[in-house]
């Protein structure tokens, strides 16, 4: 996502179109995904956009990449355990125990 970004960027600067760093960390937080919403509100309420460093914004959303796949793995692992349950009848039981 970040490499075509930055490849549309540069396309646009270019052509004579050139963007603050302010703007581009807004574009990237307003294109992220809705199950990112949670990482876009906290980024919004604990830093200051306008001075926020790309590289600082790109470190935190990859950091947050990384425990949301982990995340997900756990869950998909707990999934995929099974439970075998043996049964038994009352039938079973006394024809055993008539042996």
């Amino acid at each position: 996502m970040i490499a075509r970004f930055a490849d549309i960027v540069n396309g646009l600067e270019a052509l004579g179109k050139t963007y603050k760093e302010s703007e581009k960390v807004m574009k990237i937080l307003r294109s992220l995904p809705s199950k990112w919403h949670t990482k876009f509100t906290s980024i919004q309420e604990a830093k200051d956009l306008t001075k926020l460093p790309m590289e600082e914004l790109l470190g935190s959303l990859m950091t947050y990449e990384i425990n949301l796949t982990k995340t997900l793995q756990k869950t998909e692992d707990k999934k995929k355990k099974s439970i075998t349950l043996k049964a038994t009848t009352k039938e079973e039981e006394e024809f055993e125990e008539e042996k």
